[in-house]
């Protein structure tokens, strides 16, 4: 087991990959901050407390994951659709603070997270136990709504088989995607700080974008009817809700002793093909092929058909289905952020 390589996946693909939820909900709640400053007329600069705060409990809560995944293995993991619905509530919570910060409605008010009473007595500071609380909560609560490549780390804790091992692999990658979460709380205080009287706008749109995409991915992990992806195929204009490394490619489907075999390259950011035709009532045999390291989509996921299946690192392997009836079926990463579509005519 080596550490460093660990903790260079964070530092890289690893942040990357978790900074659109995870980050979302940091941004969620420093934007909060300051649209609570704004209404109370306050111009204090803020420090940099509250991005620390929350990495601090996420990396307390991922060392306590991690023990426990290497103590007990697969038993305690969350299921599928436990982390979609989380995933689903934590898109919710961003558009809501979301709508918070443009004043839609008073009632969105409550969505801003508070410390409980006891709390703020123990901090005589009640400013500053407001500004730590949010973040730390949020921060510990990540641990359930992990990126894919949390989800590999997850897997490696498990299996090296010592609740010490475990939590050193879940802290290694942690603190590797810290810097990058640092920076962004780092630089959306900084810009609350300098431009209060636009921020909050600009805070909100973002936010607003991060939570729609989180939306979108749980309605996607949950074979929902209603996707922007669904919504995409009615518009006649074409739009492409997908990855870069996307597109149909000609003789992709070949038929060997009946069955059809189909060839996906899987990259860390989405598949080649992103689209297959098939032929109904025939077999179905998918090879996928991963290349260029960790990430969420070494989770095939196809929901319709109930199918889950972790890929192997720089390997093929092969996904058995049955013969379909004409349809589409979809397939998408382990946090629906990168999909393809079968066509099943």
């Amino acid at each position: 087991m080596d550490l460093g390589i660990i903790f260079l996946t964070g530092l890289t693909v690893g942040g990357l990959g978790c900074i659109a939820v995870q980050g979302g909900l940091l941004a969620s709640v420093i934007a909060a901050r300051e649209e609570e400053d704004i209404k109370t007329g306050s111009h204090k600069k803020h420090s940099v407390l509250p991005t620390l705060a929350f990495l601090v409990t996420k990396l307390t809560a991922y060392l306590i994951l991690g023990f426990v995944l290497g103590l007990f293995g697969q038993k305690l993991q969350i299921s599928d659709g436990a982390r979609t619905y989380i995933q689903l509530f934590a898109g919710i919570y961003m558009l809501a603070v979301a709508l918070n910060l443009l004043n839609v409605h008073p009632i969105f008010r409550y969505v801003i997270i508070q410390p409980p009473r006891f709390l703020s007595k123990l901090v005589r500071n009640q400013a500053k136990s407001k500004d730590l609380f949010a973040p730390a909560f949020l921060g510990a609560l990540t641990i359930f709504i992990p990126c894919g490549t949390t989800l590999a780390m997850e897997a490696l804790a498990i299996s090296s088989g010592s609740p010490f091992s475990g939590a050193a692999i879940l802290g290694a990658f942690v603190l590797g995607t810290s810097p990058l979460f640092f920076v962004l709380g780092y630089i959306t205080t900084i810009l609350g700080d300098a431009f209060k009287d636009k921020f909050l706008k600009i805070a909100a749109l973002l936010v607003i974008y991060l939570g729609l995409t989180t939306v979108n991915s749980a309605l996607v992990l949950a074979n929902s009817p209603i996707t922007l992806n669904n919504i995409g195929d009615l518009i006649p204009i074409q739009i492409n809700f997908g990855d870069g490394n996307s597109g149909t490619q000609g003789n992709t489907v070949k038929i060997v002793d009946g069955v059809q075999n189909v060839d996906i390259q899987v990259f860390p950011n989405g598949y080649n093909p992103n689209s297959v035709k098939v032929k109904a009532g025939i077999p179905i045999k998918m090879n996928l092929t991963t290349t260029g390291g960790l990430g969420c989509t070494l989770a095939f996921v196809m929901p319709q058909l109930g199918i889950r299946q972790n890929l192997q690192r720089d390997a093929t392997t092969t996904i058995d289905i049955p013969a379909q009836n004409p349809g589409k079926l979809t397939w998408t990463c382990s946090m629906g952020m990168y999909f393809g579509v079968m066509e099943v005519e």
